[in-house]
């Protein structure tokens, strides 16, 4: 079963988000910026539940007040975002439904621009959705 995400779910995004028990301290900070967000709307994300009610995969979209440009008048862009499924539930599906219901999601709100990061693991998955490599973005941290 796929549900919508809400804020009651936050610790567990962050967990998607950092993943790594080296990353555990990051969790707190992410999961109250991700409840704030559920409830403004810009973070618009997707649980995949096992029978037993457990999250097994989950998916975001965090929607990015950018401004219309050039050849887009849409003042929102859509970034994906916390792709993850547990490692007994891979390969089945789950992140490729998760990720188009992200992508659909983005449609409703006539949103053009859809980016994400990716691993090489996820790659393939993301060019089979249509996403294309760009080799044009560069980041400057301050």
């Amino acid at each position: 079963m796929i549900r919508p995400a809400c804020p009651a779910d936050a610790p567990i995004i962050a967990c998607h988000r950092y993943p790594a028990g080296a990353d555990a301290a990051e969790r707190p900070v992410y999961a109250a910026w991700v409840t704030e967000a559920l409830e403004r709307g810009v973070y618009l994300g997707f649980l995949a539940v096992a029978d037993g009610g457990g999250v097994v995969a989950g998916a975001g979209l965090t929607l990015l007040e950018w401004g219309p440009t050039r050849g887009d008048p849409q003042p929102y862009r859509a970034r994906v975002v916390n792709v993850w499924t547990h490692p007994d539930y891979r390969r089945r599906g789950l992140a490729r439904e998760l990720v188009t219901r992200c992508l659909q999601t983005a449609q409703e709100r006539s949103i053009t621009r859809v980016s994400l990061g990716t691993s090489e693991m996820g790659r393939a998955l993301y060019k089979g959705l249509g996403f294309q490599a760009s080799g044009t973005e560069m980041a400057l941290r301050l």
